[in-house]
């Protein structure tokens, strides 16, 4: 595993930065635009928060790209590699998944 480290070390720092914001923005979605947008119907509130998708649809496709960059540098399966491209998908699981690559390569 150690000769993995240097080889590892820019491609497991892109991950980890794409998948803590994308989990963020992920995050601020669920949470924070589409309660704010459905349930309190309040538009000059849903009005500022207009932000976080756009963030959110421009940060999600350079998660997927980092995460296949990861995923084939490390030689996962075509299934673990899938795993890490739909953890985007779901809030927290890119951070999960960020933590496991970590633990994996450190």
């Amino acid at each position: 595993m150690d000769a993995n480290k240097p080889l590892m070390g820019g491609t497991l720092i892109r991950f980890r930065v794409m998948a803590i914001f994308s989990g963020t923005m992920m995050l601020l979605l669920c949470f924070v635009e589409i309660p704010v947008k459905h349930l309190l119907n309040n538009p000059d509130l849903a009005s500022n928060l207009t932000w976080i998708p756009v963030v959110h649809g421009f940060t999600y496709p350079l998660y997927v790209i980092a995460a296949i960059q990861f995923s084939v540098k490390a030689r996962f399966s075509l299934a673990k590699m899938l795993g890490f491209i739909l953890a985007g998908t779901l809030p927290l699981a890119s951070l999960i998944a960020e933590r496991h690559a970590v633990a994996r390569f450190r």
